[in-house]
């Protein structure tokens, strides 16, 4: 997936939407998680606002190792990690997206929704990408459980082969609803999951 979202922010119009105003300046960062105690910042908070900007933090992602040990879904622990890395991010923004990645739901853990819903409380909107290979209906229980807030979509690949592209189709979307108010900066908090079965990031 790492490889799969460096070639997302590497499409020439998801890379002209970052650096060229329809956020102003994103600033983004990396979260991988798996279990419940298994949450970790892999790329701190990161300013792009330009294309050299936007290739390190792509280098930066595609860069990062598998850490976290597969096992079970703890889709509430990792919204509370996105509250506490949001309270430490940089600046205002404008508008705060959080990009939560899966391939299953939560099963161990707190409950995800009163987290989603303090995050939807503090303005901020969860997106979803699904990646369907081991539960076919995944979508409906992100959008029962997980996405949220003003906007809020989620997209699907049927598997990793097809990450890459749902990864593309959903930043130009967030891209798409960000040109109606470029008067500040927008951050990005994305959050991934290497899959309650155990697949690779690659």
């Amino acid at each position: 997936m790492t490889t799969g979202c460096a070639a997302a922010l590497r499409d020439p119009d998801v890379a002209s939407g970052l650096t060229g105003g329809a956020f102003g300046a994103t600033l983004a960062a990396l979260l991988l998680w798996s279990g419940p105690a298994a949450q970790e910042v892999m790329v701190e908070w990161t300013r792009i606002a330009s294309p050299t900007e936007l290739e390190a933090f792509a280098r930066a992602v595609e860069d990062v190792p598998r850490v976290l040990p597969p096992g079970t879904t703890a889709i509430g622990e990792a919204l509370r990690a996105c509250l506490a890395l949001l309270a430490g991010a940089p600046t205002e923004a404008r508008r705060i997206v959080v990009d939560f990645v899966g391939d299953g739901r939560s099963n161990a853990g707190i409950d995800p929704e009163p987290v989603r819903d303090l995050l939807i409380g503090a303005g901020v909107t969860i997106n979803g990408l699904c990646v369907l290979h081991e539960e076919p209906d995944l979508v409906d229980s992100y959008r029962r459980e997980v996405i949220g807030g003003p906007g809020a979509f989620a997209v699907q690949c049927q598997d990793f082969s097809g990450f890459a592209d749902a990864m593309r189709q959903k930043l130009t979307r967030e891209i798409a609803a960000a040109r109606t108010d470029p008067a500040m900066p927008s951050s990005t908090l994305t959050l991934w999951r290497g899959g309650s079965g155990g697949a690779e990031l690659n």
